[in-house]
């Protein structure tokens, strides 16, 4: 059913229609890339930025790890190469084969992640004051888009799997609500997929947001493979969304932090795009993360199908072995459908479910790494989660099947039993928030021992990362659950981001004669 609505370019390209010759032809190119080629092998005096000088001061240390080939190519805005904030020659040109791909009408390559993109979108749509619709599970990058244009968060409670203890989508109803209540409201943002892989029903939400004529933004980090393959889940443009941020990085072949944002239709004002990704970016790009772009690209129109399909048996197999273990469970493809939040599966990722073996999620995730060779994308309580990309080979899921199993077989003194009483999670427990994050982010503030911080508003973006979920943000409430969970996490080994003090004994607040008035 799914397949029946993707509207991927890469598909009728099979057929070899003429058109579809004159696609795959164009799509053969690679011009960023080509022209970033050449100017690295063109024999000149540099007088320019970076001060290596294509490689001829570049550490030894640093060379005998990366080469030098790729200092060569480290270069600056030379004339030959375009401009990213104004283009009109090769990333342009580039930047327009990649929105014939993805299928999009217009896409602007990104060089600081989909973090950047995320902002910018939120940036592009949304004045101060102007509230915008998304899921309290939205990933930090947003609120920090909240917090730089001023905008007013509606948040809406993510479906949630209270046995899994994973959050899922946005529902269309609870979009159709709160719109109701808001009808007011700018825009509407979604993940999709979640880190997990579950895809909510994006275009009935799409759908829900154009009847009251406003765009919906998708995080699709997690997706930029979906355009490629008729097995995998529609992508978000094809459904319907309006503007689409994906980590190109993270589930196909681009370089980190290469990332690319696509729009489609007029619901979003490129200039207003273009705008905040001029404020948002970094003036001096790197053109090795702007070609590993153009690369990608050109991998995924040319060779994507075939590359997805041997992606897809490869997780498919390693799926159907980790059911075979005694005590473990993994995350399936039928599960989809039995709530409004999650309506299909990305096959291509794995979450493995490890509290059968006596083990939290962290601690199963340090053995795997250090003493059998596999390391996961994600820990969490309850699970791993584990991407499989076309940069996989059949020996690494091997590996991956070889270690559960060793895993699985020592009978270990529990590790969850303090852990036994499952909690909603602390980033979907409703919170009450009196500032929003831009006034609290710029309120006076004073940091006090984490006993005394109960009822006060957080004046940090505090989240176990990744995934980069907040579990407190500007302007909340902080709850006893709040500081519980983030207790916990920190407690069986997890990584904490945002707080000034990484121990927890004590948390930034907005001070009492700051909390009553807007900034």
């Amino acid at each position: 059913m799914v397949g029946e609505r993707h509207n991927h370019y890469l598909f009728h390209a099979c057929s070899m229609s003429p058109a579809a010759n004159t696609f795959l032809a164009l799509q053969a190119k690679t011009p960023l890339l080509d022209a970033l080629w050449a100017c690295a092998h063109k024999a000149h005096a540099p007088f320019y930025a970076p001060g290596h000088k294509r490689g001829q001061g570049t550490p030894d240390r640093l060379a005998a790890l990366l080469g030098t080939a790729v200092f060569r190519a480290d270069l600056p805005e030379l004339p030959e190469l375009d401009n990213l904030f104004a283009p009109d020659g090769v990333i342009q040109a580039a930047q327009e084969l990649a929105a014939a791909a993805f299928g999009a009408d217009r896409t602007w390559f990104l060089t600081n992640g989909s973090t950047v993109g995320v902002i910018a979108a939120i940036v592009a749509t949304c004045d101060p004051g102007d509230k915008i619709i998304l899921p309290r599970n939205v990933h930090q990058s947003a609120i920090s888009g909240l917090i730089l244009s001023g905008a007013v968060p509606i948040f809406i409670q993510p479906d949630y799997d209270p046995i899994l203890d994973l959050a899922h989508s946005l529902t269309p109803a609870a979009v159709a609500e709160a719109l109701t209540q808001h009808p007011d409201a700018k825009a509407v943002m979604m993940v999709y997929p979640t880190y997990y892989g579950v895809c909510g029903d994006v275009a009935a939400i799409a759908y829900i947001a154009h009847q009251h004529n406003i765009p919906l933004l998708v995080d699709e980090a997690h997706g930029a493979h979906f355009a490629f393959h008729p097995e995998l889940p529609i992508a978000a443009l094809a459904a319907g969304a309006d503007l689409a941020v994906q980590s190109t990085h993270k589930t196909l072949s681009a370089m980190t932090q290469a990332a690319m944002l696509h729009t489609r239709g007029d619901r979003v004002q490129g200039d207003r795009v273009s705008k905040a990704l001029q404020l948002l970016q970094s003036t001096s790009p790197s053109y090795l993360l702007l070609a590993s772009l153009d690369a990608a690209r050109h991998q995924m129109a040319t060779q994507g199908k075939q590359l997805l399909s041997q992606t897809l048996q490869l997780a498919d197999e390693a799926r159907s072995r980790l059911e075979q273990i005694p005590r473990l469970s993994t995350l399936k493809p039928e599960q989809a459908g039995q709530t409004a939040g999650f309506m299909t599966l990305d096959r291509t990722r794995l979450t493995v479910t490890v509290t059968g073996l006596g083990l939290d999620g962290f601690t199963a995730d340090q053995i795997l790494n250090e003493q059998l060779g596999v390391t996961a994308e994600l820990p969490s309580l309850q699970h791993l989660t584990f991407i499989v990309s076309i940069g996989n080979t059949r020996a690494d899921l091997e590996a991956l099947v070889q270690a559960f199993q060793t895993l699985a077989t020592p009978q270990r003194e529990s590790t969850m039993q303090r852990h036994r009483e499952k909690q909603y999670p602390s980033c979907l427990t409703p919170h009450s928030s009196p500032l929003t994050p831009r006034a609290a982010f710029l309120a006076a503030t004073e940091t006090i021992p984490i006993a005394q911080s109960i009822n006060r508003i957080s004046a940090e973006l505090i989240c176990p990362y990744p995934p980069g979920i907040p579990v407190l943000m500007p302007g909340e409430v902080i709850s006893e659950n709040a500081i519980a969970s983030l207790q916990t996490v920190l407690a069986i080994g997890g990584l904490i981001s945002g707080c000034a003090d990484p121990s927890l004994e004590t948390l930034r607040v907005v001070k009492a004669s700051a909390s009553s008035r807007e900034i």
